[in-house]
């Protein structure tokens, strides 16, 4: 993901940051569940403008290509 070239909708500012986490478990839901892989779960990449504060959760593109055969999962 290349930041330099996105800006934040929310204020149209350009410091923003990325990391990737895992989607749950431990004590918290799984929140991406059957779009994993066997022991490990699906990831998120995580989005924050540091101007104002937006943060945004992005499925990572492995999870997003179970989507549609996901017996967890049902299209809107």
């Amino acid at each position: 993901m290349n930041s330099l070239n996105q800006k934040c909708p929310e204020c149209d500012g350009r410091n923003l940051f990325f990391t990737e986490v895992s989607s749950g478990g431990g004590y918290g839901p799984i929140l991406l569940p059957g779009l994993g892989r066997l022991f490990r779960l699906a990831k998120f990449r995580v989005l924050v403008c540091e101007g104002c504060g937006l943060t945004r959760f992005y499925a990572e593109p492995n999870a997003r290509a179970k989507l549609p055969t996901s017996r967890r999962w049902s299209r809107v």
